[in-house]
């Protein structure tokens, strides 16, 4: 070996040390990646939640509005509020009734359950007929 030859183990080393600091910096960097997906996605999470409660308050007004519309139009301010009343209890009603059929149709996932089922029954029986090595 001449003294600009480097030994095949020196190259190793050297391509593992860079491997490794290369795979530190990927892992940092999907680190900072991640970090920043969660502070949007926090971030994002709570403008929703914001905008849910604006969105109640808004609800609660436009029902109000309704109500006084229909004493503008006549009828007695508390048969106007318990008009909107019972509007909200027959939607809640409905969507009630709605959820139930929906969850009524929810099923465990038999093909998955069935496959699992099969594949670990394989792999019992492939394993059942290996010899087993004793040292």
């Amino acid at each position: 070996m001449t003294g600009d030859q480097v030994s095949i183990g020196t190259l190793v080393a050297q391509a593992s040390s860079s491997f490794s600091t290369l795979l530190h910096g990927e892992i940092e960097l999907a680190k900072l990646e991640v970090k920043a997906s969660v502070k949007n996605a926090g971030t994002g999470a709570g403008m929703f939640a914001a905008a849910a409660v604006l969105g109640v308050f808004a609800l609660i007004f436009g029902l109000i509005a309704l109500a006084e519309g229909l004493v503008a139009l006549g009828v007695w301010r508390w048969l106007a509020y318990l008009i909107v009343f019972v509007v909200l209890i027959a939607m809640a009603g409905v969507l009630v009734l709605m959820g139930i059929r929906k969850v009524k149709r929810v099923k465990a996932p038999q093909q998955t359950i069935d496959s699992t089922r099969d594949t670990v029954t394989a792999l019992r029986q492939a394993t059942a007929h290996q010899p087993t090595h004793r040292a």
